[in-house]
């Protein structure tokens, strides 16, 4: 299939230093593959979303030289594609209602004489695979039945999960009615027709999560690349929870090139935003052909 590429950013504030770095990335191998190159706003977990915000990213983004080749799309516009794989699993038995709260899951892995194994979260036991025994509904689960989960990073190799044993089956639709994550991306990268997921580092760990969906969904799995992540004063993935600035728009081939410096890639800030991205994509497309 033709090469498509996406930039997903989360609508919770502007552009920082670590998004530039996901956005030129997946934009520098689209235009390397002589692909096209997509926006989709995540905007489906409303509580985080900042009125304004998206306008902002697209802003910073055209900025930056970096201008999709399709329409923008948005989470919020196509929940009733997400609802229609959920009812699909749940009609194949590949998922289920829940009626745990957090609370629930840890005393039932306290009895069991497990804790928070998995990044300090809660594995999930698999409770209420055997119904809700007149309980109310709070979510809807994906019911993993695969063991380990392989698959390989372009950038750095093989990859090895067991999602049974490390994560449980995860939820796809909240107790307060909105659609996952792992969902909600499964269906719109194969909506439309993504071939190649460019992203941060820090999504590694979503990745066989979303995998076990494709399958079950029958939808065809891209090919991943996880970039390098920038890191914060305290050592951790900067975000605008540690502070992290807003690109500044108005000298973008500095940020263009600090940004590229993260990815292995040296051009000076001094050729301008279009010879900068120029020879970013010849310098990428040798290292990642």
């Amino acid at each position: 299939m033709p090469y498509r590429g996406r930039f997903a950013p989360s609508p919770s504030g502007p552009l920082h230093a670590g998004s530039l770095v996901a956005a030129l990335a997946s934009w520098l191998d689209a235009r390397a593959h002589g692909g096209r190159w997509l926006v989709r706003i995540e905007d489906v977990d409303r509580p985080r979303t900042v009125p304004g915000a998206d306008e902002e990213i697209l802003r910073q983004l055209a900025a930056c030289g970096l201008v999709p080749d399709e329409a923008p799309k948005w989470q919020s516009r196509r929940e009733s594609l997400y609802q229609a794989a959920l009812d699909r699993l749940v009609a194949e038995g590949k998922a289920y209602p829940c009626a745990c709260s957090r609370r629930d899951i840890e005393l039932a892995l306290r009895a069991q004489g497990r804790g928070r194994t998995r990044h300090g979260e809660l594995v999930y036991p698999g409770t209420c695979r055997g119904g809700l025994h007149e309980r109310e509904a709070r979510a809807w689960r994906f019911h993993v039945r695969e063991g380990v989960v392989p698959w390989t990073d372009r950038r750095v190799g093989v990859h090895l999960q067991n999602v049974a044993e490390e994560v449980g089956d995860f939820v796809l639709k909240r107790a307060d009615g909105l659609f996952a994550y792992q969902l909600a991306v499964v269906v719109d990268d194969a909506d439309q027709g993504i071939t190649h997921v460019v992203r941060g580092e820090d999504l590694v760990d979503n990745t066989p999560r979303q995998i076990l969906l494709q399958h079950a969904l029958g939808f065809a799995t891209p090919l991943y690349l996880h970039a390098p992540l920038v890191l914060g004063p305290n050592g951790e993935k900067l975000s605008k929870q540690n502070g992290a600035a807003a690109v500044e728009v108005a000298d973008p081939a500095s940020a263009l090139a600090r940004a590229a410096g993260v990815l292995g890639i040296p051009v000076d800030a001094h050729i301008g935003v279009a010879g900068l991205l120029e020879r970013a994509v010849r310098a990428w497309a040798a290292r990642y052909p």
